[in-house]
C-alpha cells in the first residue's frame, strides 16, 4: 500500500518514530525495571501492564516504519488547472466558499479542511478544473460544489 504525505506530515511521522525508539523505549524499560523490583512476576500487575505497553509501543514502531517505507511525498503541482493530490482548492457550496487541501488518507483532518484523496469528496475533486461543478451524493441528498480556484 502507498501512503501520500505532505513534507510536514512525513516529518511528523519521522519525529514520532524517533521519539518512540528513544524516549518511548527508555520509559518502558524503566517501568519494567521498577515492576521487577516488586517480586513475583506471575502475580505482578505493574509488570503485566508494562509488558502490554511495551508490545503496543513496538507495534506502533513497526507500523510507522512500514508507513514511512511505503510513503510518497506529495509535491505541489506546478499545474494549477487540474485538481491533484497536494492541491489547495477554493470551492463554493451554495452561498458559502471553502478552501480544502487534498492530502493522503493518513494526514486527513476534515475539521481543518484537509481532505483525503480517498474520501468521496476528495475523489470527486481530483482531475476537475476551475469552473466545474462537482456533485456529491450524501445521505441528505446531492450536494454541489463549484471549483473557484486551484492553488
Amino acid at each position: 500500500m502507498t501512503y501520500h504525505f505532505t513534507k510536514e506530515g512525513f516529518e511528523k511521522l519521522k519525529k514520532e518514530l524517533e521519539f518512540l525508539k528513544t524516549e518511548g523505549r527508555k520509559d518502558i524499560a524503566e517501568r519494567l525495571k521498577k515492576a521487577k523490583e516488586y517480586g513475583d512476576l506471575s502475580e505482578n500487575a505493574e509488570y503485566s501492564d508494562a509488558k502490554d505497553a511495551q508490545a503496543k509501543l513496538e507495534s506502533r514502531i513497526f507500523e510507522l516504519k512500514e508507513i514511512i517505507r511505503d510513503s510518497v511525498l506529495i509535491k505541489k503541482s506546478a499545474q494549477k488547472d487540474i485538481v491533484s493530490i497536494g492541491a489547495t482548492i477554493e470551492v463554493q457550496k451554495g452561498s458559502k466558499s471553502f478552501k480544502y487541501t487534498i492530502v493522503g488518507s493518513r494526514e486527513a483532518k476534515p475539521e481543518e479542511y484537509l481532505i483525503s484523496n480517498e474520501s468521496p469528496l476528495g475523489q470527486a475533486f481530483l482531475g476537475k478544473r476551475v469552473g466545474e461543478i462537482v456533485k456529491i451524493e450524501t445521505p441528505n441528498g446531492e450536494v454541489k460544489y463549484k471549483i473557484l480556484k486551484i492553488e
